[in-house]
């Protein structure tokens, strides 16, 4: 059972320290309370691993956003549980195991502690802390419910790591198929080939066009090899940096939306994570325009981001959000519909959780749909090429033989 280091105040004033066996966080607190004690710190107890001196590998990268989200969800839960925001913080500083989270988390305890309010010490680190994250915040130490809105920001959180997991699935898949894909096309080409051309030499004359064409490839990949490794390299070089430029990365949200068998799961993808995250800013009651102008970063792609900008001038100018929709084909019409449906009626909030939630659910069904087509693409397109090449050896020797007899 999970153990945590207390401190704690009794009804004469005593402060006592000591550490505690407990399912979880909450049921500690709830231990400590039942015994008529106040709460100063609460903590879990120190990891086995870091006594025995081992090293976790994602220690020398930055904070990740399960860091976050794990920052969010014990935050919650301490907080519930009756324990002070600094102490939280630096109970959970104390088991973290990421070192530049820890000084971020330091950092962010000592500007509580100098009475700014939280939601003010996360804008020193925006690319750890989102402006969907510090809004939420900043609205819940406005409204109260501080407790309940880090729950709702973990479960976004958790939501938008599962999404991303699964895309990124979706997209890893082929391209371990299409390496392999390539491996093999190489060691065909470099290795076994070469060991053919010694019976077809002297006789190129006689050669069909297929065989020929594998042979100067096969000739150029084994004496120019190093051509090709700088190409490659100067290939995949020249497309990062393509990315970095607007057009380029124009031309690759465009691709995104408009190659047939990924168009589909991209295009879910960007409608629910906006309209999530409109829905959530809305009902944490951030106001509409930071709300646009947030899912307007968040989007992720250039043309949704496009889209949401137009919005926020909309608005700006006193228009209702659907109308710049009407006129985008982001969209489908009848979320447009079902979003001016809930500016009329008052409850947009409640309504873009609906569309979302249904936006997932169809992300993760075209998810599936797309693994499972990919896979027998891929074993087509390399039996096609492995089968190519078997039929530019072979066919020569057919070629020879009845040329002999």
């Amino acid at each position: 059972m999970p153990t945590y280091r207390y401190e704690s105040k009794n009804a004469a004033g005593k402060v006592t320290t000591g550490v505690l066996s407990a399912p979880n966080l909450g049921a500690a607190a709830t231990m400590l309370r039942q015994r008529g004690e106040v709460i100063l710190s609460l903590a879990p107890g120190e990891d086995r691993s870091k006594k025995s001196g081992l090293v976790n590998l994602s220690l020398s990268f930055g904070p990740s956003n399960k860091d976050v989200l794990n920052f969010t969800s014990q935050l919650a839960v301490m907080i519930r549980a009756g324990i002070s925001i600094r102490s939280a913080i630096e109970g959970i500083c104390e088991q973290t195991e990421n070192p530049k989270f820890k000084v971020i988390l330091t950092q962010i305890k000592k500007d509580v502690e100098s009475g700014k309010n939280f939601s003010d010490a996360l804008t020193r680190y925006p690319k750890v802390f989102s402006p969907l994250y510090i809004n939420m915040v900043k609205a819940s130490e406005l409204s109260g419910g501080f407790s309940r809105m880090l729950d709702k920001i973990a479960g976004y959180l958790g939501q938008q790591i599962e999404t991303v997991s699964m895309v990124r699935g979706a997209m890893i898949y082929p391209g371990i198929i299409g390496g392999l894909a390539v491996c093999v096309t190489v060691f065909l080409l470099t290795w076994v080939l070469p060991r053919f051309l010694i019976i077809f030499k002297g006789k190129e004359a006689a050669l069909p066009a297929p065989t020929k064409m594998l042979m100067a490839l096969s000739s150029f990949m084994v004496n120019y090899w190093y051509v090709l490794i700088a190409a490659v390299v100067a290939g995949i070089w020249g497309f990062i940096l393509m990315l970095r430029t607007d057009w380029g990365r124009l031309w690759w949200d465009k691709s995104k939306l408009t190659v047939p068998l990924f168009k589909k799961m991209f295009r879910a993808l960007y409608i629910s994570r906006g309209l999530h995250t409109m829905g959530q800013l809305i009902n944490a009651g951030v106001p509409m325009l930071d709300t646009i102008a947030i899912t307007a970063e968040i989007s992720g792609n250039t043309l949704y981001k496009r889209m949401w900008k137009a919005v926020y001038g909309a608005v700006k100018q006193g228009k209702k959000i659907s109308l710049p929709l009407q006129k985008s084909p982001l969209l489908p019409r009848a979320v447009v519909q079902m979003i001016s449906a809930g500016e009329e009626s008052g409850k947009l909030g409640e309504v873009l959780d609906e569309v979302s939630d249904f936006y997932s659910k169809e992300l993760r069904n075209v998810i599936k749909t797309v693994t499972s087509m990919i896979e027998p693409l891929m074993i087509v397109l390399m039996g096609s090429v492995v089968g190519f090449i078997a039929m530019s050896i072979i066919l020569p020797i057919f070629k020879l033989s009845s040329i002999v007899k």
